[in-house]
């Protein structure tokens, strides 16, 4: 072997072991590694127990400052369709009454126009009745009526 190489190889083995820690050294970081996770551990524990109280009241706050807007919008809401319900069984009442009342003025109608045809049927009849008999006003035909114009 070449005494050049062996020196090369101490010389690494020198510069890794100079890399390592000691054993006190590790000993103390897992002290401290340890000590870390138990108060991580602790404030776990603490958030763990008070945590779901916090979220559960701020949700609870959360939703009530929300709902107290929306529920007196949906109070105003149902009172105007309540207002609307009532105006429209008001129009429903004011459109049936027209509705009779139109359907009486088209009865009076139908009434009047067949006592107006019933009385030109009565007419007509004392008329042809005068024709048949023959009593009556003596029809006179204009050209007889007439001078002659040389006359």
């Amino acid at each position: 072997m070449d005494q050049d190489a062996i020196e090369r190889v101490r010389q690494r083995l020198a510069e890794a072991a100079e890399g390592r820690t000691d054993a006190a050294g590790v000993e103390a970081a897992l002290e401290r590694a340890r000590k870390g996770l138990e108060d991580l551990a602790a404030a776990a524990a603490e958030l763990e127990a008070t945590l779901p109280a916090k979220v559960g009241e701020a949700v609870k706050e959360g939703v009530a400052s929300e709902a107290r807007p929306v529920g007196r919008q949906l109070a105003e809401v149902r009172g105007l369709m309540n207002q609307l319900l009532r105006r429209l069984e008001r129009l429903e009442g004011d459109v049936l009454a027209e509705r009779h009342a139109r359907v009486d003025d088209l009865g009076l109608l139908v009434d009047l126009l067949t006592s107006g045809w019933r009385g030109v049927d009565e007419r007509l009849a004392r008329l042809e009745q005068h024709l048949q008999t023959g009593a009556g006003a003596v029809v006179y035909r204009i050209e007889e009526r007439r001078p002659a114009s040389g006359e």
